[in-house]
């Protein structure tokens, strides 16, 4: 409820009293878990990190391969549907406050610290399995991190639907271009792979789960 409210209202202007009116109950239930206006707020970005590690839990087979299972995470990171999975305006203004409050910046940092360091992981499966050629592989975990982190900032001012879906199919080909295959040193591209679905926004054949809190 707190996320439905901060997204209507704004965060800034998210109370607990205004969150108690809408559940139509008494504050006091409310702080019974929640003492103070930054313990729900710390509630809610413990709840949207958790949200965003989904993005490393694809649907998998048991005959894919290493290669097959990155290019489903590649496939998730550079989604339209992840993208939507939260309000744009109350993820920023949820990471605004990493520059204010150490705890908060402790979180996110840590978060995604582990997360660049499992698609690493992947990346380096890869190479070990001799499908991958990448001297570095968390330095070139952490370049597609960039640019996914960088094409979201941008996106979330793209009105247009056909400019948007050009765009985020663009951005994820340029990170697969950073993963050459070993055999004839190009970059993966993954419509070579009849298992991985390309159009804009899909994801693996397995929805995102949308935000209810």
């Amino acid at each position: 409820m707190f996320y439905r409210v901060a997204k209507k209202e704004g965060l800034e202007n998210t109370s607990i009293a205004k969150i108690a009116s809408v559940m139509e109950i008494n504050p006091s239930l409310i702080m019974h878990y929640f003492q103070t206006r930054e313990d729900l707020i710390k509630g809610l970005i413990d709840f949207m990190l958790d949200k965003y590690q989904l993005i490393f839990s694809p649907p998998v087979k048991s005959t894919d391969n290493s290669l097959t299972i990155l290019l489903k995470v590649i496939d998730r990171l550079f989604s339209k549907e992840w993208n939507q999975l939260f309000d744009d305006g109350l993820f920023y203004s949820c990471y605004s406050l990493t520059f204010r409050n150490p705890q908060i910046r402790s979180k996110y940092k840590t978060l995604l610290d582990s997360l660049r360091q499992k698609l690493a992981g992947l990346i380096q499966e890869g190479v070990d399995s001799g499908i991958l050629q990448a001297r570095d592989a968390h330095q070139t975990a952490d370049m597609i991190f960039v640019l996914a982190d960088g094409a979201y900032y941008f996106l979330s001012l793209v009105t247009d639907k056909k400019e948007y879906e050009q765009r985020l199919t663009q951005y994820k080909q340029q990170a697969l271009q950073l993963l050459p295959l070993a055999d004839h040193s190009k970059p993966v591209d993954s419509l070579n792979h009849p298992e991985i679905n390309q159009q804009p926004g899909h994801t693996d054949n397995q929805a995102l789960p949308s935000v209810s809190m």
